[in-house]
């Protein structure tokens, strides 16, 4: 079941105020500074949107405090993409889908990349299935769209900034507007 457009809006409404994972922005503001950095980077409007929707499946749990510091693993990389498959390509799904295990290709590939990331993202890292092996690492960027979803994961990476200033939830939205399916 897709979820309409304006549910996103709704979503972000509702959940959004909630702390974002240990850091020090909320959900929305981790949201928009992600797609401000995908929009600084010079990325297209379908990068822009999976940054801004990357971690939309956190909003439709309610794990409470930060679930990484009970053990959980919440796959929030996957929940919301039943939603979004009526909404958007794959080329957005997938940057959503491999954001995490761009994450472990980073590490992989990266030695210096590991040490950079927030508590947080090394809790989760080792919950996620740790750092991928040269193989997997090799198996991983091959995917469709893996690249985008490193990309993206540079992004979200950086977007844990206080206080800092990005457009609203309605200019990256008439950005993901432009990239949405046409209505069958």
């Amino acid at each position: 079941m897709a979820l309409a457009f304006d549910d996103i809006a709704l979503l972000f409404a509702r959940h959004g105020a909630t702390q974002y994972s240990g850091e020090p922005v909320t959900q929305t503001e981790h949201a928009l500074q992600t797609a401000w950095f995908a929009e600084q980077d010079g990325a297209d409007d379908e990068l822009v949107t999976a940054a801004l929707l990357h971690d939309l499946g956190h909003l439709l749990h309610d794990h409470g405090e930060t679930p990484t510091e009970r053990g959980i693993d919440d796959l929030h990389q996957f929940a919301a993409l039943p939603f979004l498959r009526g909404l958007f390509g794959e080329r957005v799904l997938d940057a959503i889908r491999w954001h995490v295990d761009a994450k472990r290709y980073l590490c992989a590939t990266r030695p210096e990349y590991r040490d950079g990331l927030s508590a947080d993202s090394q809790r989760s890292l080792l919950l996620q299935g740790g750092v991928f092996s040269a193989d997997e690492a090799q198996a991983f960027i091959a995917r469709p769209n893996a690249a985008e979803a490193v990309r993206l994961r540079l992004w979200d990476d950086r977007a844990k900034v206080e206080g800092l200033y990005t457009p609203d939830l309605a200019h990256y939205l008439a950005r993901a507007q432009r990239c949405r399916l046409a209505a069958a």
